[in-house]
């Protein structure tokens, strides 16, 4: 069958799934295979439970119409994507970066959503898997495409542009992540401007963040648009507070400041509220849309969230971590107006040979930062930690907090994913 044919059957059945578990009637089961499961093995139970067809690459499962035989799911599912964004042909906007992307996402498809019907990346939906199951939710009621694409290993950034064909494209930085993919900071760089790349040769269009020295010199070549802290760029915002929650002024170039009060903790993230607002001006949302929709957004998922016990204050940045990040979040934090300062910090997962080194600079910023109160998890941080207080995991953390109750604190409580710490917040 071919892809032209495949997306004639797509166009009756646009509800894709990709576990046999979840089959909407009608829907279109693809038999992913991954490290410890091969989809091909649940096709007919996909059919049997509502599916109208099951696309597989075992020929020995050829044994039913509905069944549809090609060399590699995957694949197929990744060129039904791409041939979808084709004919669709709206603008799509990529956006990648080591830090921030997600929360670049949300806030850009928050302000152009007060002028256009957008698509966004849901969650962390953002690998050769998620971009092209985002790209097929595209209906011809979309006027926009917010992607979001993540990145461990070099090429992968290029993989995922040339499904999704973004011609608008946003780093949000680059920094020290996944460093045993990457294999370098240098690593990360290049990778990170395949976006760049893929946005050059189409001739499109990119957001620059003015003030990133790394990421000005790749951009050279590229029709772009600057915002950053400096005035006079294309958008420019001053910070006015960050005690607790973030509040700027913006300036679209020529116009008049305005004044945004955000629901978002730490100065890192007036970067991301700045992208979010250059994307929607050039797109032509009011300035007073894009203020509406960025002091509306309420960050979700254990993402710099500010949640009050009744014991202490919290700043949950839970979701993952890396050097650059644990950084920001440590300087936003010493610099937070906030008493009784305590610090609950987990792992930095996947640097490779830098772990060492990379936690043992956390501690040192550690000891001359002045809190209160400091407590560390994870087989990492016991290698370096050198006095101050660690748990080598998550459960022996938890059992520490059950007989020893903090009280009166405003804690930042951040770590990578794999840390899980967000299993300490009901006994703080």
């Amino acid at each position: 069958m071919t892809i032209e044919e495949l997306y004639s059957i797509f166009k009756e059945h646009r509800t894709i799934t990709t576990d046999s578990r979840r089959c909407v009637c009608d829907s279109i089961f693809f038999a992913l295979k991954g490290e410890n499961f091969n989809g091909n093995d649940f096709a007919l139970r996909a059919l049997s439970e509502g599916c109208a067809y099951a696309v597989v690459d075992d020929p020995e499962l050829a044994t039913d119409e509905r069944i549809i035989l090609v060399n590699d799911v995957l694949q197929t599912l990744q060129a039904l994507a791409k041939l979808h964004r084709r004919v669709l042909n709206i603008p799509v906007i990529a956006i990648t970066g080591t830090n921030g992307k997600t929360t670049t996402k949300e806030l850009t498809a928050a302000c152009l959503s007060q002028k256009y019907n957008v698509l966004a990346t849901e969650g962390n939906l953002n690998n050769h898997i998620g971009v092209p199951l985002t790209l097929l939710k595209l209906t011809k009621a979309h006027e926009i495409a917010v992607i979001e694409m993540g990145a461990s290993h070099p090429g992968e950034i290029k993989a995922l542009a040339n499904i999704a064909e973004p011609n608008f494209g946003i780093i949000t930085n680059v920094g020290k992540a996944h460093l045993q993919g990457f294999g370098s900071f240098e690593g990360v760089i290049k990778t990170k401007c395949e976006l760049y790349d893929y946005i050059r040769q189409r001739g499109g269009h990119v957001f620059l963040h003015h003030e990133n020295i790394f990421l000005q010199p790749k951009s050279e070549g590229i029709e772009k648009s600057e915002y950053g802290e400096t005035p006079g760029l294309f958008v420019s915002g001053k910070l006015t507070s960050c005690s607790p929650y973030l509040s700027f002024d913006l300036m679209r170039q020529g116009g008049s400041p305005v004044t945004v009060n955000t629901h978002l903790i730490g100065n890192y993230n007036l970067s991301n509220a700045l992208a979010a607002s250059a994307i929607a001006a050039y797109f032509k949302v009011p300035d007073m849309a894009i203020k509406k929709a960025l002091e509306e957004y309420e960050p979700q998922n254990r993402r710099s969230q500010l949640l009050k016990t009744g014991n202490n204050t919290l700043i949950l940045d839970a979701y993952n971590a890396n050097p650059t990040s644990m950084n920001a979040a440590l300087d936003n934090f010493i610099a937070m107006d906030a008493s009784h300062k305590a610090v609950i910090l987990g792992d930095m997962g996947e640097l490779g040979a830098d772990s060492e080194a990379e936690h043992r600079k956390i501690v040192d910023k550690l000891r001359n930062a002045g809190f209160d109160k400091v407590i560390l998890c994870g087989t990492e941080f016991v290698k370096v930690a050198g006095g101050l207080e660690c748990y080598p995991t998550t459960e022996t953390l938890t059992d520490y907090l059950k007989s020893d109750l903090l009280k009166g604190f405003t804690i930042l409580v951040k770590g990578s994913r794999f840390m899980q710490l967000e299993k300490c917040i009901d006994l703080l």
